[in-house]
C-alpha cells in the first residue's frame, strides 16, 4: 500500500515537472503564432495605400506637348549659327539700303501666326473706311474665336478694334474688322493676298485676318517687305508700340495689355513690333528698330521658349553694335 502511494506520488511529480517544461513551449508557440499573425498585418499594411503607386505614376507621366512646329518638322529647329540664336528663321536687313547682314533659313515659307495682323491693319487702312464708325462683336465673331475678353455685343469703333488687334492681338477685333470690310470676309482675305503680291511677297499666302490658321504663311524675306510697308503707316507704328489701354465693355472698364512688348523701349529704339504664336508657327517676332542709328528690319520665327525672341533681338543688337564700320553685307534684298 505504501509502495503504491509512493509510485502515485512519483508519477504526479513527473507529470508536474513535464507540465512545467511544456508550458514555456506552449507559451512560446502561442507567441510565435502571435508574431506570425502580427507580421502578416505588417506586410499587409503597406499594401493598403495603393495611392502611393498612383501618385508616383502620375508624377512621372510625360507631359503631353503640343504638335511640333512646321519648322521643327522640316528639321530647321536647333540649327547652329554664329550668334547662337534660338530662332529657326532669322533675318537682319538695313531698312534704308535693303542690305542683308544676317540670315538663317530666309526663303522657307512658315506659318506666321499673329504677325498676320500687320497685313490686316494695312488692308483696313487702305480701304479708308471711317475709323470712328462703330462695329459690333456679333455671334459669328464670338463663335469662331471663343477665347476673348470682347464679349458678344461689345461695341467698338473701327479705330478701337484696330488698336486692340495690333496692341493686344485680339482675334475677335481682327475678325470683326474683316467682316465689316466691303464684301465681307472673302473680299478682305482676297485684298490681303493682293497686297502681298503688290509688295513682292512671292512666298506668302493668307487665309484669315488673325493668323490662328497655319495656312497663313510667309518667308523671312517676305516678312521684311511686309514689315517695311507696315512701318509706313503712322497708325500701325503707334498702335503696335502703344502702352496698355483701358476700354469700357458692358459698362465696366477693362485693361488690355500690350502683348508685343517682349523687347522694351529701354532695351532698343523700337519703331514697330509684333509678336505671334500658334503651335505650327512657334514663337515669332518682327520688329523695326534703330541700332547704331541704322534702321533695321528684324525677323525671328519659330523661336524656342517665350523669352527667346527677346533674347535673340538683344543678341542681334549687341552683334550689330560691335560690327566694324565698312562691314560688307551678305547680299541686297531685291
Amino acid at each position: 500500500m505504501r509502495l503504491n502511494r509512493f509510485w502515485l506520488f512519483a508519477l504526479t511529480l513527473v507529470f508536474a515537472c513535464g507540465a512545467l517544461e511544456i508550458a514555456p513551449a506552449l507559451a512560446a508557440s502561442k507567441d510565435k503564432d502571435k508574431q506570425t499573425k502580427s507580421s502578416k498585418v505588417v506586410v499587409k499594411s503597406p499594401k493598403k495605400p495603393k495611392a502611393v503607386r498612383v501618385t508616383v505614376t502620375r508624377s512621372n507621366a510625360p507631359v503631353v506637348a503640343g504638335p511640333p512646329s512646321l519648322a521643327t518638322a522640316l528639321g530647321l529647329r536647333g540649327q547652329r549659327d554664329e550668334l547662337n540664336l534660338k530662332s529657326s528663321v532669322v533675318m537682319v536687313v538695313n531698312q534704308d539700303t535693303k542690305d542683308v547682314y544676317f540670315e538663317k533659313n530666309p526663303s522657307v515659307s512658315l506659318p506666321i501666326a499673329s504677325i498676320t495682323k500687320l497685313m490686316t491693319a494695312m488692308v483696313v487702312l487702305d480701304a479708308k473706311l471711317p475709323m470712328d464708325e462703330t462695329i459690333i462683336i456679333n455671334p459669328e465673331d464670338a463663335h469662331i474665336y471663343r477665347h476673348s475678353r470682347l464679349a458678344e455685343g461689345t461695341v467698338l469703333t473701327r479705330e478701337g478694334a484696330l488698336h486692340l488687334a495690333l496692341m493686344s492681338s485680339e482675334n475677335r477685333a481682327a475678325y470683326t474688322l474683316a467682316r465689316n470690310y466691303p464684301g465681307g470676309l472673302p473680299a478682305f482675305v482676297s485684298a490681303m493676298n493682293h497686297k502681298a503680291k503688290d509688295l513682292g511677297m512671292d512666298h506668302s499666302h493668307f487665309e484669315d485676318p488673325t493668323g490662328l490658321t497655319s495656312e497663313n504663311v510667309a518667308s523671312a524675306e517676305d516678312l521684311t517687305r511686309m514689315l517695311n510697308a507696315a512701318y509706313q503707316y503712322k497708325v500701325i507704328r503707334e498702335f503696335s508700340t502703344w502702352p496698355d489701354m483701358t476700354i469700357v465693355i458692358a459698362g465696366r472698364p477693362q485693361k488690355f495689355l500690350n502683348t508685343n512688348r517682349l523687347v522694351r523701349s529701354g532695351d532698343m529704339d523700337i519703331g514697330l513690333q509684333k509678336t505671334g504664336f500658334i503651335n505650327a508657327a512657334g514663337r515669332c517676332l518682327v520688329m523695326q528698330a534703330k541700332v547704331n542709328n541704322t534702321p533695321l528690319l528684324l525677323v525671328f520665327l519659330d523661336s524656342v521658349g517665350t523669352q527667346s525672341r527677346f533674347a535673340d533681338a538683344v543678341r542681334v543688337r549687341d552683334w550689330y553694335e560691335r560690327m566694324p564700320s565698312g562691314a560688307q553685307p551678305i547680299r541686297r534684298l531685291m
